[in-house]
């Protein structure tokens, strides 16, 4: 998602021009790096104030930097796909030197910095004198033009591929340069690999002898979709989950009727009152908090053998974005807000989450979360804990049933709004009695909801 973010300027006189630092901004208390995605501007070009010039990413949003001031980018620092720390100069902007002609060559000699470097990692694979793998970084310090940014060197040694094979792919980039999908268009048609190809060096985690099953795949009928960079982030998220918590679900129905009319009733006075649209979130959020505080090890996270029971109650409420992926924005202290407060805040993430401007701080810190799977007609959900949190709590849809209901005359069948609530929570330190208790006490909340409450 994209947001625009602050930057960090250092003016500094040479002579008759003046030089602008454009440095990695800061996105979060939290956050101390991120990763240059593309550049929106070559060196020579020309940018005007608050123009964006290039995308950043970290592991929960992605940013659009503006400039600082116009002028001309004189100096690219740092190419797409480095990491660089907060704080960093990450390109040169001349603002004297505006006339530039915005697509002007620029000099050799100012060539970026990460192109007359190159940091050599641990090899992967064995080196071949006759045909050196990439891990042979002798031929890329010597010769400039051969650079490889350190993703396209992490698939290339991933994938087993020599440097000549890497150096011979057509790049699409900036002069020539390969990219990433300029790797992976190459792998996905390699038809026949280069031959005496080395062997891995083999790895220090255990190896696994189960085989994984192949897959069809029809290249007339089947097509291949490259996962985006978030997509990567939740598949791994969600495969560490799994692998850090035994993960147990509990389960109850709930009758809902009370808080359904009562919401339906006052949605329109609310929102006249108010300028607030009244969901159903806030309802579900309040719920949750006064659970928390009743059963507060639910609010807590796990730090080896430690358990770290958290003060403050940050829910976090999954959220689908437009692109199909799925976001986890932060309801802060919701225990502390009343209804129009966290009706305010719901509000407030849902519409940046939908419009892709959620900032960084509103995006993480959540010590419990809810989804809300009823949302796509899901009846339940066996929903996967959101780490480091300990339990996530899964709405389903409210449907009319018919229900036997006691009242003063004896039992009765009457049309009642049930819903099912489900509860992952991790077994370390959640046992069934505190996870089983938390969850009816969401249900008594929600069945307790006072169908004359006040506005």
């Amino acid at each position: 998602m994209w947001i625009v973010c602050y930057f960090y300027i250092n003016s500094r006189i040479s002579n008759k021009m003046s030089k602008i630092e454009l440095k990695m901004p800061k996105m979060g208390e939290s956050i101390s790096e991120a990763t240059i995605i593309n550049w929106l501007k070559n060196v020579g070009d020309v940018v005007e104030s608050e123009e964006t010039i290039l995308e950043v990413a970290t592991d929960k949003v992605d940013t659009e930097v503006p400039a600082p001031s116009s002028g001309v980018l004189s100096e690219i620092l740092f190419e797409a796909n480095e990491v660089v720390e907060v704080g960093t100069v990450i390109a040169i902007i001349d603002e004297d030197a505006s006339a530039t002609p915005k697509n002007a060559k620029p000099k050799k000699e100012t060539a970026t910095k990460s192109e007359k470097k190159a940091v050599k990692p641990e090899p992967a694979v064995t080196a071949d004198p006759a045909q050196p793998a990439v891990s042979d970084f002798s031929s890329l310090t010597s010769n400039p033009d051969a650079f490889l940014s350190p993703l396209v060197l992490s698939i290339a040694q991933k994938e087993n591929l020599s440097l000549q094979e890497v150096q011979a792919i057509k790049g699409t980039g900036t002069d020539g340069r390969i990219r990433k999908s300029d790797v992976m268009h190459y792998l996905k048609n390699r038809k026949h690999p280069l031959p005496n190809r080395p062997a891995a060096v083999a790895q220090q985690s255990p190896v696994s002898t189960y085989k994984a099953p192949p897959i069809a795949f029809d290249e007339s009928k089947d097509r291949i979709v490259e996962m985006d960079r978030m997509r990567k982030m939740i598949a791994d998220h969600m495969v560490y989950s799994k692998h850090t918590s035994p993960h147990v679900t509990s389960y109850i129905e709930v009758d809902v009727t009370n808080m359904v009319n009562w919401r339906n009733a006052v949605k329109n006075d609310f929102k006249e009152k108010y300028g607030e649209k009244l969901t159903f979130t806030p309802l579900f959020v309040e719920a949750v908090s006064k659970a928390i505080l009743a059963y507060p090890m639910i609010n807590v996270s796990v730090d080896d053998k430690k358990i770290i029971v958290h003060k403050d109650v940050h829910i976090g409420m999954a959220t689908a974005l437009p692109s199909g992926n799925l976001i986890v924005p932060v309801v802060r202290n919701a225990d502390e807000k009343n209804l129009l407060g966290l009706a305010k805040n719901v509000n407030h993430l849902a519409t940046n989450a939908r419009n892709n401007s959620l900032k960084p701080d509103e995006v993480q810190g959540s010590t419990f979360t809810i989804s809300n799977v009823g949302t796509f007609g899901s009846l339940m959900g066996t929903p996967i804990i959101n780490q480091p949190e300990v339990a996530i709590l899964a709405l389903g849809i409210i449907k009319k049933r018919p229900e036997v209901i006691t009242t003063d005359k004896g039992d009765e069948i009457a049309i009642r709004s049930m819903m099912y609530l489900s509860l992952s929570f991790d077994h370390r330190v959640v046992d069934g009695f505190l996870g089983g208790s938390f969850l009816r006490k969401i249900g008594d909340e929600l069945e307790a909801f006072d169908p004359n409450r006040e506005i």
